[in-house]
């Protein structure tokens, strides 16, 4: 029987089967939550030439697509303690992947050509052996039987908390992930709101302003993807909220079909279902048994039970349809998170109009916005395109708007991908924000510790600092202000002088002509490039009253460092967008 695909679907895999015709370089399709990842797995691996291994981190997710699979007349193996199967020997192989690193003895050989990982964001790879993933476990045990084996990862999410995006390239011509990313390319991708507007899936319907709330605002992540258990707590057990949060689900979904709740911790948990109706609600989390959460799920899908609580356990891997309220109890940092739990309640179902997503954490995320690897610098940031003055690609970075201004931006390189000669497609090397290599007068990135073109290891900024202020002939400024002087100098001819002023009344200065087109293009390169709070702009005042009036549009330095030559402080040294151990002017307390 062969499989009635979606057109999108018959797409990925014409892209798959293209890419891997002359590549062996890993690849992602990215397809929402509910759009048929398992139907375009099945198809691949029919049209595979050899045998193929489909992973999966849940058994529910291995179970889903081989049924899918089989379901077209196809014979396929499981492998995975959890089903209690441990198949090998047919062509296609689905598995779990903790039960097939564990049993990598039953995958001996070169016959497997092609590895497709289901939820793929979840792969990491690192070059430590004594810490590597499961997944690379598998890989790299696969890659030594036969070195060009096809990887295929599929993800609804195709970005890790803090990394950005997981693959490298875009197809769209853009580069979305670091250099070094395991999986190379995305060959495909359906947005999420394209397969709303075309029917595919439910309209999700946000309620901006729920009757209460929660006020997570006050915890701290730094690296962690998540405050702890009792962080958390301190914020919701027992919160007078609670009650009024449930009563307004409870009133919202009067008329709704399925309701899932995702709460913050356990405690929270069991404290929300005590509001909900006895006989309509039940709740899992990770330490609910096997046996009693299939129970409680089946009961669920078949409409038994109206109200499903759940902590961290049901955002992957977990097929209800009617589901057509999303209560959202927790906070997250993960955009892509919060797109897992919304897609929940995204699958068609009969007489399903659309899904309600009540968020009662206050999370900043849109139900259609991609993930930047960039943390977001400030709450009144968002989302704008730049384009690149040299490959002229928009750019998506975090930056400030006024109304249809844009203030500021924080990218630092331009994300486009340009030809080679050879046809090759590399990353632009145009640079929004920079430092110059001393040695050979590169621009490599502010974060770098060597010179990508001469290699030179570079000095760090706060070995800059430690060491200028050792000298007695140096000066650091810490920089509170920056005043910009159109200066008549007694001649007919106006100067530019640009004052930097510290915290306690100290100053630097330097100066610049603006007459002629040489000198215009020298300052450009000399004080705009680094000081244009949207960089990447291609103005040049001028004149110096031109300047002047434009200096709301470039930006101070956080330091300046100066040697004194004769009688004459001569700025050498600005650093700019500085992360260390020294205090910044605007960080005094």
């Amino acid at each position: 029987m062969s499989l009635a695909l979606r057109p999108y679907q018959t797409e990925a895999v014409r892209r798959v089967v293209r890419h891997f015709k002359t590549s062996s370089d890993p690849a992602v399709v990215v397809l929402p939550t509910g759009s048929g990842k398992s139907l375009v797995i099945a198809e691949l691996a029919r049209l595979a030439r050899g045998r193929v291994l489909v992973l999966a981190h849940v058994r529910e997710l291995v179970e889903q697509n081989h049924a899918k699979y089989e379901a077209y007349g196809l014979s396929a193996d499981i492998f995975s303690a959890g089903l209690s199967r441990k198949g090998s020997a047919r062509q296609v192989v689905f598995g779990s992947v903790q039960s097939v690193a564990n049993g990598l003895e039953a995958f001996e050989g070169g016959d497997f050509t092609l590895l497709v990982i289901d939820e793929c964001h979840r792969v990491a790879i690192t070059e430590d052996a004594e810490r590597a993933s499961q997944y690379q476990r598998v890989i790299e045990h696969l890659r030594a039987a036969r070195p060009d084996l096809k990887v295929l990862g599929l993800t609804a999410t195709p970005f890790r908390l803090g990394h950005g995006a997981i693959y490298h390239r875009h197809y769209h011509g853009m580069v979305r992930g670091p250099e070094d990313a395991f999986f190379r390319d995305c060959v495909f991708e359906q947005p999420l709101r394209v397969m709303v507007r075309q029917g595919y899936l439910s309209e999700p319907v946000l309620i901006d302003a729920p009757i209460a709330s929660y006020d997570f605002s006050h915890l701290v992540y730094g690296n962690r993807s998540a405050p702890s258990e009792a962080e958390l707590n301190r914020v919701v057990q027992g919160n007078r909220a609670t009650p009024r949060i449930i009563e307004d689900v409870l009133e919202r979904a009067r008329d709704r079909s399925g309701v899932m709740i995702f709460a913050a911790t356990v405690a929270h948990a069991e404290e929300v279902l005590g509001y909900l109706p006895l006989d309509e609600s039940a709740l899992i989390t990770g330490a609910t048994p096997g046996e009693a959460r299939e129970r409680l799920i089946e009961a669920f899908k078949a409409r038994q039970l109206k109200y499903l609580v759940n902590v961290s356990v049901l955002t992957t891997g977990f097929d209800a349809p009617h589901v057509d309220v999303i209560a959202i109890l927790r906070p997250t940092q993960s955009v892509g998170l919060y797109q897992q739990i919304v897609g929940r309640g995204l699958r068609l179902a009969p007489d399903k109009k659309d899904c309600l997503v009540l968020d009662y954490a206050g999370n900043p995320w849109g139900l259609y916005e991609p993930e930047l690897a960039a943390p977001k610098p400030a709450g009144d940031t968002e989302l704008v395109q730049v384009t690149c003055p040299q490959c002229t690609f928009a750019n998506m970075f975090w930056g400030k708007m006024d109304g249809e201004v844009l203030l500021e931006h924080y990218g630092r390189r331009c994300q486009g991908l340009v030809e080679t000669e050879t046809g090759k497609r590399i990353q632009c090397d145009y640079r929004f924000r920079f430092k110059t290599c001393p040695q050979c007068g590169a621009e490599t990135d502010i974060a770098a510790r060597q010179c990508h073109a001469c290699q030179t290891l570079l000095v760090d900024a706060d070995t800059k600092l430690r060491d200028a202020l050792k000298l007695k002939d140096a000066k650091v400024l810490r920089v509170s202000g920056m005043e910009l002087v159109a200066t008549p100098n007694g001649r007919g001819m106006t100067r530019l002088k640009v004052v930097y002023h510290d915290e306690d009344g100290a100053t630097l200065e330097e100066w610049f002509a603006l007459d002629t087109g040489p000198q215009r293009h020298a300052f450009e390169r000399a004080f705009l490039r680094a000081h244009r709070r949207v960089p990447g702009e291609t103005w040049v005042p001028s004149s110096c009253e031109d300047m002047v009036a434009r200096r709301d549009q470039v930006r101070a330095p956080d330091f300046v460092i100066a040697r004194k030559v004769g009688r004459y402080w001569n700025i050498r040294e600005k650093l700019f967008d500085y992360e260390g151990r020294f205090r910044t002017a605007d960080s005094a307390s």
